[in-house]
């Protein structure tokens, strides 16, 4: 074997190992919570010793970031794929809105990871090290461009800003009483009242 497949081969179980570590990383995050989980018991639930698990992340603190991190990718994207699928800028708007929610719905701990909700109610607690913080919030906010380039398309760029942080906040607010079963009390469907809020915004501001 040559020197370049050894060190594909070596980099591809490296990368096996850290998803599986990652994987294990979620279930104790969603069960523990992100400050009492240990690396202890990540390692554990993924079957290494405690020191192995510093191998690849130095810090329990790493391993939710590069499970952000990755879950932001992913929703990325969507919406970015919704946008492009979608005819002139009022439908990318929608659509682009539309996957976000629906990433989400269909991923409830992506969810929980993305707004620091880890058995410790709504806290914008954030990580300890604020270069990934930084850069986490800005993955955060490329998943929204899709919403605001087509709003800015239609309205303007300060408009462009103040529907997409409505639209960010409309979306998870629905997605928080979706999953807490909180919109049963009002027999209403989650994704019908994001849809509806979506088209809303684009006809009433449009002339006549």
């Amino acid at each position: 074997m040559s020197d370049a497949a050894r060190a594909d081969r070596l980099g591809a179980v490296t990368e096996a190992k850290r998803g599986l570590i990652l994987e294990a990383a979620l279930r104790v995050f969603a069960r523990e919570g992100m400050r009492e989980a240990s690396i202890r018991a990540i390692a554990k639930e993924a079957g290494y010793a405690p020191g192995a698990i510093y191998g690849y992340f130095p810090s329990k603190e790493h391993i939710y970031a590069a499970a952000l991190r990755e879950s932001l990718r992913r929703l990325r994207t969507a919406t970015e794929t919704a946008s492009a699928d979608a005819d002139g800028a009022a439908a990318r708007f929608v659509a682009a809105g539309m996957a976000f929610f629906d990433f989400y719905d269909a991923n409830p701990r992506d969810l929980d990871m993305g707004f620091y909700l880890f058995a410790g109610g709504v806290a914008p607690r954030g990580l300890p090290d604020h270069e990934v913080n930084r850069e986490l919030n800005a993955a955060l906010l490329a998943t929204l461009e899709p919403v605001r380039k087509a709003a800015e398309q239609l309205f303007g760029a300060p408009e462009a800003t103040r529907l997409t942080a409505e639209a960010f906040a409309h979306s998870t607010g629905l997605l928080l009483l979706r999953h807490t079963h909180r919109l049963n009390l009002f027999q209403l469907d989650a994704r019908e009242l994001m849809q509806r809020y979506l088209t809303e915004q684009i006809t009433r501001r449009q002339p006549g």
